[in-house]
């Protein structure tokens, strides 16, 4: 057995109760937090018999949207289906409780992330045990019909038992349900496989294709793919070579037969499983005094199968991970108002999955769809004034780095007008302020474009969508745009094509949406009195014969276009899952990848001049992606430790972020007459919280 070092004692990752947490939920007794996120908070429990376990409640605003219900419901079907060794099983849930909740063990230890950060990669039978634990645990998710989704180093846990894998919170099933939501990245840039940033396919060979990922980084302590803009690493994962060096040679053989870039090439996780076993045997050579090999495995509704307590035994015998006590387990629950701010290596097993990405955001979608009557509503957050003075940099509206001035007419500058009619007493569109959805009655009598006016706004409107969906490489989705005058509405179609991700059909929505808007709020205003079409819809059809294709957002061009508020650009949910969409386009691959590391250096160079509060992020951690609807670069930090919670530390991140960030977008701005881009955005996602918060938004140009 190789020793990989003690772990030192770790704080408590138990924090007090707060005003308000509940003491009891279903048999299990509370004496704290693990964590909260924007859907629920996670518990600390106690079973009558002393079982620690960790109890995910879901808020209650949550709780009385029935939408949210079913696809909670769903979360623990799919939960109670999956079990064996390396899991984190399902111990119990009421879903239809007036605050439903479900309960899992609680597992104690790094995770793989941060056992890596803290004391480099993994080697010998420790190793191994983990390439096979964790393929077996995939097996066994695969083997009940699900697709697991999210494979990666914060969802495994590294337990004095074994690995654990974590988060079933995006898995789909075998038949195509989801628990997923229109908007929703599903997956992390670096873990997602070739087939999935090129048509959205995600399989159990996707989760393989994770999983070899996995390996090569628990082996070398390196990503395979690199570090940096999620756009950067997608094109290495599509199109380069893995970083393997370091592992060993028959390791590095299932390693590169899991990360082949076909599918259909990759190898299936019970054969990982049995070949990694394999391995893990021929590594016990030593004699290791201590107490006997473990019990079969045992998992929710019966005993392992003898396979998986053959495989659970030898990663049992050669695993070496110290056991950590955490003593808010043993000592009484208190109430507490102040919030302990702690660097902690003892994570539960399931604040990763359960308060995160468990379940996917509702109101990601647009702020104009539904019965809104096209009014958007405003982000959670401004930018503070200083902020919004350090964003231009010091640079004019009109200049752009190297001296260049924009020119006058620059296309990429063209106002929108927010309300076109002002001022106008007799317009020809008289449907402002109409909040009904458009019938598919007024689909199905919209037509082709016939005088010049609307075949001129016809093909702006699709030539921007196009250009929108290139740069997310999702050109194949064609918009076809009618009229029907008597409803003054101009119809974006999009289809047919069945079963599209609805993360692909989320930005055909947006971009349909802000292309017919600008294009029709750019002609009331021009011609007020003789265009009519102020109305914009967005449908989607499945198929060439559907008669009533869903209607996927709406809104009036007389309501403004961009979301705004007194006039500042403001950065939103739905943006930022744009964002994270890996780009397909060189420019913004370039940019975003030099620019997310200026941003990393310049914030590690601020910690050290400042003695400010380090957020603990890797390179991997602060990430920056593009939004081609609105324009605007985002730039997203993941703060698992806490450490960027008080305003004068977001701030100052923000400083870092807006500098670095505008003086990227506006030298390229300068250069590339096809660049549209210089509006940013910054959020921090807190914790395990699957909801970003945004800091700050604006224009490099203002």
């Amino acid at each position: 057995m190789v020793n990989q070092g003690p772990i030192a004692p770790a704080v408590s990752r138990v924090q007090p109760a707060q005003p308000g947490d509940p003491s009891q939920v279903g048999p299990y007794r509370i004496i704290g937090r693990l964590g909260a996120g924007g859907m629920g908070t996670v518990h600390a429990g106690l079973a009558a018999d002393g079982l620690r376990v960790a109890v995910k409640v879901i808020h209650p605003a949550q709780a009385q949207d029935p939408e949210f219900r079913a696809r909670f419901r769903r979360e623990v079907q799919l939960s109670a289906r999956v079990q064996g060794p390396c899991l984190v099983p399902l111990l119990a849930a009421d879903p239809e409780a007036p605050a439903p909740w479900l309960a899992t063990e609680y597992a104690p230890g790094p995770t793989l992330s941060q056992y890596l950060a803290q004391y480099g990669p993994l080697t010998g039978g420790t190793l191994y045990a983990f390439a096979t634990g964790t393929a077996q645990a995939l097996a066994a998710i695969h083997e009940a019909g699900v697709v697991h989704r999210d494979v990666k180093p914060q969802n495994v846990i590294l337990t004095p038992a074994g690995p654990r894998v974590l988060d079933f919170g995006i898995a789909h099933a075998a038949d195509g349900t989801s628990v997923t939501r229109t908007g929703v990245l599903t997956g992390t840039p670096g873990w997602i496989s070739p087939e999935y940033y090129r048509d959205g396919t995600a399989g159990p060979e996707g989760d393989m294709f994770a999983w070899g990922a996995l390996v090569a980084h628990a082996a070398t302590g390196r990503l395979p793919f690199g570090a940096g803009a999620p756009d950067a690493v997608a094109f290495r994962v599509m199109s380069g070579e893995p970083d393997l060096s370091g592992t060993s040679p028959e390791l590095r053989e299932v390693v590169e037969t899991a990360l082949a870039k076909a599918p259909a090439d990759r190898i299936r996780a019970a054969t990982a499983a049995e070949t990694c076993s394999r391995l893990l045997a021929a590594q016990a050579t030593q004699v290791v005094a201590g107490p006997a090999s473990p019990e079969p495995t045992q998992v929710v509704g019966g005993p392992a199968t003898p396979e998986q307590a053959r495989i659970g035994e030898l990663v049992g015998g050669q695993w070496d991970m110290p056991t950590i006590d955490d003593p808010r387990w043993h000592a009484p629950a208190r109430s507490s108002r102040r919030r302990t701010l702690t660097i902690a290596l003892v994570a539960a097993a399931v604040v990763g999955g359960l308060a995160g990405a468990v379940v996917a955001l509702p109101g990601g979608g647009s702020d104009r769809a539904g019965t809104d009557g096209g009014k958007r509503s405003a982000a959670t957050a401004t930018a503070s004034p200083a902020a919004r003075e350090d964003t231009a940099a010091g640079r004019t509206a009109s200049a752009v780095p190297g001296g260049k001035v924009r020119p006058a007419g620059d296309p990429r500058r063209a106002p929108v007008p927010a309300d076109p009619l002002a001022g106008v007493a007799h317009p020809a569109y008289t449907r402002a302020g109409d909040e009904a959805q458009p019938a598919d009655d007024e689909w199905r009598a919209s037509t082709n474009a016939a005088t010049a006016a609307e075949k001129d706004v016809a093909t702006t409107v699709r030539g921007d969508i196009r250009t929108m969906l290139a740069t997310k490489n999702l050109a194949f989705m064609e918009p076809t745009v009618t009229f029907n005058k008597r409803a003054q509405t101009v119809m974006v179609t999009g289809g047919p094509i069945s079963q599209l991700p609805e993360e692909q059909q989320e930005v055909f929505r947006r971009g349909g949406e802000m292309a017919a808007c600008t294009a029709l709020a750019r002609m009331l205003q021009a011609d007020p009195t003789g265009w009519s079409y102020g109305r914009y819809a967005v449908f989607w059809k499945d198929s060439d014969t559907d008669p009533e294709p869903a209607v996927l957002g709406f809104g009036e061009a007389t309501d403004g276009c961009y979301n705004e508020v007194a006039g500042q650009w403001q950065g939103d949910e739905s943006g930022i899952a744009t964002a994270e969409i890996p780009s397909s386009d060189k420019a913004e691959i370039r940019v975003a990848d030099a620019t997310d590391k200026a941003i990393t250096a310049a914030w590690k160079v601020r910690v050290a001049q400042d003695d400010g509060v380090d957020p603990s992020a890797g390179d991997d951690e602060i990430s920056l992606g593009f939004d081609p609807v609105e324009k605007a670069a985002y730039v997203w930090v993941y703060d698992s430790d806490g450490q960027l919670i008080g305003r004068a530390q977001r701030a100052n991140f923000q400083d870092v972020v807006t500098t670095a960030t505008c003086r990227r977008l506006l030298a390229e701005y300068g250069s590339n007459s096809k660049w549209p881009y210089t509006r940013w955005s910054v959020a921090v996602f807190e914790g395990n919280s699957g909801a970003p918060e945004f800091t700050g938004s604006g224009d490099c140009m203002r």
